[in-house]
């Protein structure tokens, strides 16, 4: 695995249009998600976290609003907001057994690293806020490219708590944002297997 920023250039400096690369491609078209119950140590260290991070933000961002934010839960953090998940669990599902509610409690102990990305839309700003959206998901892609880059398995998730109001109100979310995932690094325990592709006949055409 990498470690360190490199290559990072100044402001204004002058940027190569493109970049070939066929390890570029290859990891773009060999691209897939592992499932999060399937992840496990190591994890990023802090390093080569702050690069993933940095990457995910490199996204285009008209108008330079920077819709969006990041929650790190590594850690003890991951054991502490699973009685934040325990308890939203327990109310929204009084009726589940102790093996459900334990599930939901450690669902972010299922890998090292969980970054939490906020969408944090500016109705004020005149760039739509479609764009926005569309910016913030960027991102969680990413994270997700360049966590297979450094060497590291993942995944990007909502799940019910990502939709929750007293989540949400334990991430101290205002009232312009929304999760819009969860993504979890880590190892793969497995290799995850090919899943069915989009037949691009039926999604391309010509104008």
């Amino acid at each position: 695995m990498r470690s360190g920023i490199l290559n990072k250039p100044e402001l204004g400096e002058t940027l190569p249009s493109a970049h070939p690369s066929e390890d570029a491609l290859t990891l773009l078209r060999m691209r897939r998600s592992t499932a999060a119950d399937f992840l496990g140590p190591p994890g990023p260290d802090a390093e080569t976290l702050a690069d993933l991070l940095e990457i995910a933000a490199r996204v285009p961002d008209h108008r330079r609003v920077v819709p969006f934010r990041f929650i790190v839960f590594e850690g003890e953090a991951r054991d502490r907001f699973g009685e934040v998940l325990e308890a939203a669990f327990r109310k929204n599902e009084p009726e589940a057994d102790e093996t459900r509610i334990a599930y939901e409690r450690n669902r972010f102990l299922r890998a090292p690293v969980v970054v939490g990305v906020i969408s944090c839309v500016n109705k004020d700003h005149r760039t739509p806020e479609w764009e926005q959206v569309l910016t913030t998901g960027a991102a969680c892609q990413n994270l997700l490219v360049a966590s297979s880059a450094h060497g590291f398995a993942a995944q990007w998730l909502t799940e019910w708590y990502a939709f929750d109001a007293d989540v949400a109100d334990a991430l101290q979310l205002d009232d312009n944002e929304r999760v819009a995932g969860f993504v979890y690094i880590g190892a793969a325990r497995e290799g995850p297997k090919e899943r069915g592709r989009p037949d691009m006949a039926s999604i391309v055409s010509t104008y």
